[in-house]
């Protein structure tokens, strides 16, 4: 797949994390900005298509695009939903856990999505999936068609093992499926600085070394409030910090981006040079992710 339209997988096994909420709302701000944006729901839950305002899918989701032990019998560019200039959406529905359960039968199962993707390169600036929060086929489907990962996570220290276990899953699909696939960093999310087991948890990961954001989002009533009129905080109640910490996220997935589309061509022996280099990267962070679970 050609790099014109970088892909964004926003994923962490452990539900409640705020996955659609950052994907949706990351999402509507880089639309706000003129950037070309794709949404892609790939939650049997259709959590972020109710976000988004769409109540039935009337049979034209992604499960309908990827199909099962067959392919699917349509194509992602006919069940893209227009949501606002800039801003569309591949809803899902139930389907697609039958959708998930079929593939495990089918031939080149973790590239279903990425070659669905890829009819509609071109189109967009930035395509966003938001993941289940499992290990499934339908979360390795995206991180395998992801140039980057961003991982929401609640700064409890019983969160932290699950972390790390979905950090080592991320460093061998990047050892194996997806040798180009990023780690934008982990986000901290309903982050409270004034309670203790939260500080604790974020002294954690600095001091694991993980790909911790220096951008947090907090917890905020306006949040939820949003979502009652399929919103989000920033077009909700712009003033709200919520909404200013969802802005500085932006910031930090806009500079990303930029780096990534500023690259210059390379030799073929500078591609197998990176190639080694991001391995030995990768057998890090396997390593740091391993030492971490152990600790926690």
């Amino acid at each position: 797949m050609e790099a014109n339209m970088r892909i964004i997988a926003v994923a962490n096994h452990k539900g409640g994390t705020g996955k659609t909420t950052t994907a949706h709302t990351v999402g509507v701000v880089l639309g706000n900005r003129g950037y070309r944006v794709l949404l892609v729901d790939s939650d049997p839950q259709s959590s972020l298509t109710l976000a988004c305002g769409v109540a039935s899918t009337q049979g034209r989701s992604l499960a309908n695009v990827l199909g099962g032990a067959e392919e699917g019998e349509l194509s992602l560019a006919e069940v893209v939903r227009f949501l606002s200039p800039g801003l569309d959406l591949v809803p899902a529905d139930v389907g697609l856990a039958s959708s998930e359960l079929g593939l495990m039968v089918r031939m080149g199962r973790e590239n279903v999505l990425k070659e669905a993707l890829g009819e509609v390169n071109g189109r967009y600036d930035v395509c966003i999936i938001d993941c289940p929060p499992s290990l499934g086929l339908l979360t390795v489907n995206a991180l395998t068609a992801a140039h980057g990962v961003l991982i929401p996570t609640q700064p409890q220290i019983a969160d932290l093992r699950g972390l790390g276990l979905f950090l080592l899953t991320i460093a061998r699909i990047q050892g194996g499926l997806n040798p180009g696939l990023e780690t934008i960093g982990i986000v901290a999310t309903f982050y409270d600085r004034r309670l203790i087991h939260h500080r604790r948890a974020m002294k954690s990961m600095r001091n694991a070394s993980l790909p911790l954001l220096p951008t947090t989002v907090g917890r905020s009533v306006r949040v939820a409030e949003s979502s009652v009129t399929s919103e989000t905080v920033v077009t909700y109640a712009k003033d709200n910090p919520r909404a200013q910490e969802y802005e500085a996220l932006t910031d930090e997935v806009v500079r990303w981006l930029e780096k990534a589309r500023t690259g210059s061509p390379i030799s073929l022996h500078q591609l197998s040079r990176r190639m080694q280099v991001h391995r030995q990267r990768s057998a890090t962070i396997e390593q740091r992710s391993s030492t971490f679970v152990q600790v926690c």
